[in-house]
């Protein structure tokens, strides 16, 4: 028997960039790497996502806290299913992104060979449901750096695997799970010919459904109408076995959720990996990621098979906080730290505000102060044009005031 001895390497947290905006927020949250797709052959086309000629800024970005021993790493998701004439466009990307992101997530055997033709660095897709012993050395021996592990699998059966192969494992950790077996759903494509196979899925399954006979036309009301919805993943309350288990790298999902989202969940598991929590400390970080976008919470497959708990009753999100769209910045005066902001809804002393763009990605903060024409005010209202003290932000900025969401 093989023993894994990539685990005693430090924890990589890999989180997702749908935009420079969540690229920004992941950089500066602490995420050790981040995975991103191109406008196609990506599983999240509904994403903004990037062109290649963004890479350069991206590296810029990524490596901007060099200086400080700092690289976060970068990795391209070429991950839908891909047809024989699109094998030449393929060929041309991943000619043009070596030296540029630091491996290639995909699963197709047709694009791991161009990976091997060009010296780049290849993870294998969860895509490829690798859920055996034996599927996991086939794909080391094929050359994979890393391989992401099938959904469906167990902590017992996640062990057993890695004590056998000398490869790096990375698993989901937090995020939406979908019904189909990794991913491989056709509901979207059958209903709105929208594959999401090829990144298109809109996702029918967060909706609510019934039971109708068809032959009276009787409708029948199920306990729970959005049954085939599962709750999101959240594996912090027992992130301590995955550790144990061997696993190299803790993924988060979520390129097309918004920057406020991926901070909040970067910052919870990032501490989570960087020591062991307490209950206390494990209870108060739950209560941070309910703040944030969730249909609530499951453990997936890694302590046993999904039971209907795990099915949400709610089509959108069950998060305690929302954000509320405020105004935009017009000007920064860096000597003095302060922004002005046009409002298009009132603000007080006292309210919590976050600002994001893709130069900064998210800025938290609390409004101490408010000054209208260099006088304090207790509070401004839809229209006029504030100066409040704020970190570095940028001209045309979003702003946004959180609010409890009941």
């Amino acid at each position: 028997m093989q023993k894994n001895t990539k685990n005693k390497e430090r924890y990589e947290l890999l989180a997702p960039a749908g935009n420079f905006a969540m690229l920004q927020t992941a950089v500066n949250s602490g995420a050790d790497a981040v995975y991103f797709g191109l406008k196609e052959f990506s599983l999240r086309a509904n994403a903004r996502n990037f062109q290649l000629k963004d890479l350069n800024k991206i590296n810029e970005i990524c490596n901007k806290n060099k200086k400080q021993g700092k690289i976060v790493k970068k990795y391209l998701t070429l991950n839908s299913i891909i047809y024989s004439d699109e094998l030449k466009k393929i060929e041309e990307i991943i000619k043009k992104v070596k030296g540029k992101v630091d491996a290639i997530i995909c699963w197709d055997l047709g694009v791991i060979q161009l990976c091997k033709k060009y010296k780049i660095p290849f993870h294998i897709s969860t895509q490829a449901s690798i859920s055996n012993i034996e599927s996991a050395k086939f794909y080391e021996k094929l050359g994979a750096e890393r391989i992401i592990l099938a959904r469906e699998l167990n902590l017992k059966q996640i062990k057993e695997i890695i004590k056998n192969i000398n490869i790096k494992v990375e698993t989901f950790v937090h995020g939406a799970m979908c019904l189909a077996v990794s991913g491989r759903c056709l509901m979207s494509q059958f209903l709105f010919n929208k594959s999401a196979n090829r990144g298109e899925c809109i996702h029918p399954c967060r909706r609510s459904y019934t039971i109708k006979d068809t032959q009276e036309g009787y409708e029948l009301e199920i306990e729970n109408n959005h049954v085939l919805s599962a709750k999101d993943l959240c594996t912090l309350p027992f992130i301590e076995d995955l550790k144990k288990a061997g696993i190299t790298c803790f993924k988060i999902e979520g390129r097309n959720r918004d920057p406020r989202y991926l901070d909040k969940v970067i910052q919870v598991y990032k501490k989570a990996l960087n020591k062991k929590l307490t209950p206390n400390e494990i209870k108060e970080s739950m209560e941070e990621l309910q703040k944030v976008y969730n249909k609530g919470f499951s453990t997936g497959f890694y302590l046993g098979k999904p039971t209907p708990k795990d099915f949400s009753p709610i089509e959108h999100s069950n998060a305690t906080e929302k954000k509320q769209f405020i105004g935009k910045i017009t000007n920064y005066y860096p000597k003095i730290q302060v922004a002005t902001i046009k409002l298009v809804s009132g603000i007080k002393v006292g309210d919590k505000i976050i600002v994001i763009g893709k130069s900064t990605g998210i800025i938290n903060s609390k409004i101490e102060r408010i000054e209208i024409k260099k006088s304090p005010v207790e509070k401004a209202e839809k229209g006029q044009e504030i100066g409040v003290k704020l970190p570095l932000v940028r001209k045309n900025e979003e702003v946004y005031k959180i609010v409890p969401s009941k």
